[in-house]
């Protein structure tokens, strides 16, 4: 399988992501539920910056349940609550990715299913 990463011309060049991402050849799609910050024994941690890397951690989970890694990761939907989350995301989306840089779309919405969640990341994979 093959991911390429395109940012064509005609279109403004992005920072942190790609505005493409072409799956030739994949045999598997993983396709996983928006994650939240809450940690393996169901409880939810407070602080929005803990709860976007609970939620890094869980998709890392389930990547590695499925042996991928964030290089597999084709496209990111981030749901925020506030956006003076948008700086904290955006550095631990960096660290967290290092290089690769799947399509991604950020969204700042009025909330998520429960009132205490304040980040929701969705993710594809695929290998």
């Amino acid at each position: 399988m093959a991911v390429t990463l395109s940012n064509p011309v005609g279109v403004h060049t992005p920072g942190a992501y790609s505005h493409a991402a072409l799956v030739s050849g994949a045999t598997e799609r993983l396709v996983l539920s928006g994650q939240v910050g809450v940690k393996p024994d169901g409880s939810v941690v407070e602080e929005g910056t803990a709860q976007i890397d609970q939620a890094l951690a869980n998709i890392g989970t389930i990547l590695d349940a499925h042996a991928m890694t964030q290089a597999n990761l084709v496209k990111m939907t981030v749901f925020l609550t506030d956006p003076a989350l948008i700086p904290a995301w955006r550095a631990a989306r960096g660290a967290w990715l290092g290089e690769h840089r799947p399509a991604s779309t950020l969204l700042i919405v009025a909330g998520l299913a429960d009132p205490k969640f304040k980040v929701e990341v969705e993710a594809e994979a695929a290998k």
